[in-house]
């Protein structure tokens, strides 16, 4: 059985990549969420209405012990299972000035971001070297190329998971695994709902926010075997805001 894994799957970004996958139909999907179990099991639903499989994995990926838990103990149960895709896509913005950041804030953006990444991707990395075939993508942002303000935390650790994704990349190569990342610009989703969309359209050249499903298309090109000869790339999706 070959499937993906969607870290953050239940909802925006995270929810288009695993129903774009499934409309493939070329891997079962597993998708990870932390708290909204009712958002996952729609996100399920709507991959199974494709002819797709899938299941949820309820896991904190910021939390070592209990992602590989949760993962090993998957791993144990379906032993015939190979995970060929991964998509770090979990991540939580607490925006604030840097000058009144409380250390809890700083901390938790990372540890999603960075060490989720880490967590995951560590995880199932021997198994894809051995199997000589993998795809690894991870969601990053604009703020991680660029620096927003209000977002030092954030920007801090998705910048992180760049450096990283150039990394491995250059690690797994000759194995026929690619790493890439995405970094999407404003993209309509619950993460960017309070935003003044009519205020913030003026700076961006296409003068819109993008679609959830836009991201999805080229994660799923990159976690494609029509992608082998690019790796260690950042993607920036961003109608022109930053490139």
């Amino acid at each position: 059985m070959k499937c993906a894994i969607v870290t953050g799957g239940s909802r925006g970004i995270g929810r288009a990549i695993c129903i774009k996958l499934a409309e493939e139909k070329s891997h079962h999907i597993l998708i990870n969420y932390t708290s909204n179990e009712a958002a996952a099991n729609e996100t399920l639903e709507q991959v199974k209405t494709l002819g797709a499989t899938g299941e949820i994995l309820k896991f904190d990926v910021s939390n070592a012990e209990e992602t590989k838990q949760i993962l090993e103990n998957w791993q144990n149960e379906n032993p015939e299972a190979v995970v060929e895709i991964i998509v770090n896509n979990a991540g939580i913005t607490r925006d604030g000035l840097f000058m009144w950041m409380s250390h809890e804030d700083w901390s938790n953006v990372i540890n999603t971001s960075l060490n989720g990444f880490f967590n995951v991707t560590n995880f199932f990395i021997q198994k894809m070297l051995r199997n000589k075939y993998g795809r690894i993508i991870n969601m990053v942002s604009v703020s991680g190329l660029k620096g927003t303000a209000g977002q030092t935390n954030y920007s801090a650790a998705k910048g992180a998971v760049i450096g990283a994704t150039k990394a491995l990349a250059q690690e797994v190569a000759k194995r026929n695994i690619t790493v890439n990342a995405v970094a999407p610009g404003f993209i309509k989703t619950d993460m960017t709902q309070e935003f003044n969309e009519d205020e913030l359209k003026a700076m961006i050249p296409a003068n819109r926010f993008g679609e959830a499903e836009e991201v999805a298309d080229l994660v799923a090109f990159l976690a494609s075997k029509k992608s082998s000869y690019i790796t260690g790339e950042i993607i920036n999706i961003n109608g022109g805001i930053y490139s």
